[in-house]
């Protein structure tokens, strides 16, 4: 579902800031896969994540998503093909705007836009099912500002938002990061739920080690621009924080 094939991406070419921050990295995804990305600051993780979402162009090499190549396709272009759920809680959704047209903006992305305007019967009835499945009781707040949200919530409808489509891919740039830990701990719980119900092939970033190992299929670690460790299936299974650790360069 995913090619990454020889990426290479340097920021400030030439300069004294110059940064080799992808080097020849290769990656393949199979369908259905959730890989975890793991590494410490600088390490190319985000990098990665924003090579595959066309945040900026690669210097070098070729990304695949379902047999398409998109290597030189804006950001807006890969959008019906790829779901992200930020860091931020406060990005991903309008939050001047209610939460059901919010997810009404998510379910008509990639799609011609036309002179009708507002939110049938038919879609509310349909964004109410699916926000029930949240378990946060906002299926009764339909009307209310996303802003008004708590961070968790926020998170979870984006969440939502980004599966909603079902798209190829879903990106989760450390989405989780900023929520305390008992909420993160829910909004991990609701990920690999959605990733599972939609079968949706989903790459994770994140620094947490222990989330890293617990969700997924499938876990990668990255240092000084390149994957040093992939590991997967029953190994993954078996894995340890002690076996991260010592693979951390000193």
């Amino acid at each position: 579902m995913l090619e990454v094939m020889h990426v290479s991406k340097t920021f400030n070419k030439g300069t004294i800031n110059e940064k080799r921050a992808l080097i020849d990295v290769s990656l393949t995804m199979e369908s259905g896969e959730f890989v975890t990305v793991i590494g410490g600051n600088g390490a190319g993780k985000s990098t990665l994540l924003n090579a595959v979402a066309g945040s900026w162009p690669v210097d070098e090499g070729a990304i695949l998503v379902d047999g398409v190549n998109i290597t030189g396709m804006p950001e807006y272009k890969r959008a019906p093909m790829i779901g992200r759920v930020f860091q931020d809680p406060m990005i991903g959704t309008a939050p001047n705007m209610e939460l059901q047209e919010n997810l009404a903006l998510a379910y008509r992305r990639g799609q011609k836009r036309t002179l009708r305007w507002g939110i049938t019967a038919k879609e509310k009835e349909m964004y109410r099912e699916r926000l029930a499945t949240l378990n946060l009781g906002l299926e009764e707040r339909m009307t209310t500002q996303v802003g008004l949200l708590s961070g968790g919530q926020r998170q979870a409808v984006t969440l939502l938002m980004a599966a909603l489509q079902r798209p190829k891919l879903l990106l989760l740039d450390e989405h989780t990061a900023a929520l305390d830990p008992k909420t993160a701990e829910k909004v991990l719980a609701f990920s690999d739920r959605i990733v599972k119900e939609y079968s949706l092939t989903t790459l994770m970033i994140t620094h947490n080690m222990t989330d890293a190992i617990e969700h997924g299929t499938r876990l990668i670690m990255m240092d000084g621009g390149e994957i040093v460790f992939d590991i997967k299936g029953e190994d993954k299974i078996h894995l340890r924080k002690e076996d991260l650790i010592s693979r951390y360069k000193i």
